[in-house]
């Protein structure tokens, strides 16, 4: 096993370098062999060096200890689920939240979320509307207010009363939880639960917002826009990250639920259409033309003579769309031959005249 190199050495910078300054380099290096842009066989292992070295210096505890003991201070007092914990503030500074943030990418290459820490997520938020076939058929956008807690714009979610921030917590360190050891004869057992002092956030609120009560975030409303995409059917649908917020986290999603309304004049089926057309037995017996409605207006069909009861005619492409992708459904006219009930005399001495000469 190779010697791990100086933490200075790795990022490229001085023991007197300030804080801002290591963080500026960290992120210059951490946009060069993210994962995700370099793709070399060594880009993941760089990254991996990079940020443990970011990690330990970006906290001043754990520089302290660094710059006293070097990595025989470092290791002996910390795991690397430990190094990794305490700096989850200083990577959410660099990297944000959402796709390709701290998280997601210590996940990937470290198998775990960041150092073992559970990020808080807010709760999801339903939201219930309706669509008519005709919204199905051309998509709608969607403008609406929640009611949900959002981020406290008096201290910008910190919790804190604007011009004084958080402390780290004396009583684990900024590692967010304490480790008790115990020895049972020949083995020792070592146990980790949430700090109490700080509810395993790290850090404590001396001095907290009088808006939110150090909370972050309170109860408020914002205007959410999402489109509903042609071709939806009834079900739930997801609007990532419109639930509620918190700050540090992850926002909640929204769950949008949505019915499709009966139509007055088709059935639905996928993305087929249906609609069913009066004839009468002379039109069917005979031939004819007829216009239709489709979702799209109207359309002329031919009735062909002798045609029978439930024929059905094909209408291409007037159905409703694929979702996300090309193509349409059909739509379907089927033939409903009207028989009356009610005939007059001569009406009936034609169809016996008719019914004779046919046998």
């Amino acid at each position: 096993m190779s010697a791990k190199r100086d933490y200075y050495e790795v990022l490229g910078v001085s023991k007197s370098s300030s804080p801002d300054e290591i963080k500026k380099q960290y992120r210059k290096l951490a946009l060069k062999f993210h994962p995700d842009r370099n793709k070399s066989s060594e880009a993941a292992e760089h990254f991996k060096e990079i940020s443990e070295a970011y990690a330990v210096l970006s906290d001043p505890s754990k520089r302290q200890v660094y710059d006293q003991h070097g990595h025989a201070g470092v290791d002996g007092r910390y795991s690397s689920e430990d190094i990794f914990q305490g700096a989850r503030g200083n990577f959410s500074d660099i990297f944000g939240s959402g796709g390709g943030g701290f998280e997601s990418i210590f996940e990937s290459i470290f198998g775990g979320r960041g150092g073992g820490f559970a990020r808080q997520r807010g709760s999801d938020i339903l939201y219930e509307t309706s669509v008519t076939l005709e919204d199905v058929l051309n998509g709608k956008n969607m403008d609406i207010t929640l009611q949900k807690q959002v981020q406290c714009d008096t201290c910008d979610g910190t919790g804190c009363k604007p011009g004084t921030q958080k402390k780290i917590c004396n009583a684990c360190n900024g590692q967010g939880q304490v480790k008790q050891t115990r020895n049972m004869g020949f083995a020792s057992f070592v146990t980790a639960a949430p700090c109490s002092s700080c509810s395993g956030q790290g850090h404590v609120i001396e001095t907290p917002c009088t808006i939110c009560k150090g909370q972050g975030k309170k109860n408020g409303t914002k205007k959410v826009t999402f489109g509903i995409p042609p071709g939806i059917d009834s079900g739930d649908y997801t609007v990532p990250g419109e639930g509620n917020e918190v700050p540090d986290g992850e926002n909640g999603d929204l769950i949008v639920r949505i019915r499709v309304q009966p139509h007055s004049n088709f059935k639905r089926d996928g993305k087929d259409i249906f609609y069913d057309q009066d004839v009468s037995m002379v039109d069917a017996t005979l031939g004819c033309k007829l216009v239709v409605p489709t979702l799209e207006g109207s359309e002329k069909i031919k009735v062909d003579a002798g045609s029978q009861p439930n024929t059905i005619i094909k209408l291409k492409g007037k159905g409703v769309p694929y979702i996300n992708s090309r193509g349409r459904g059909d739509q379907y006219v089927r033939i409903v031959v009207n028989i009356p009930k009610n005939i007059n005399k001569h009406q009936k001495k034609l169809l016996e005249e008719f019914q004779n000469e046919d046998n």
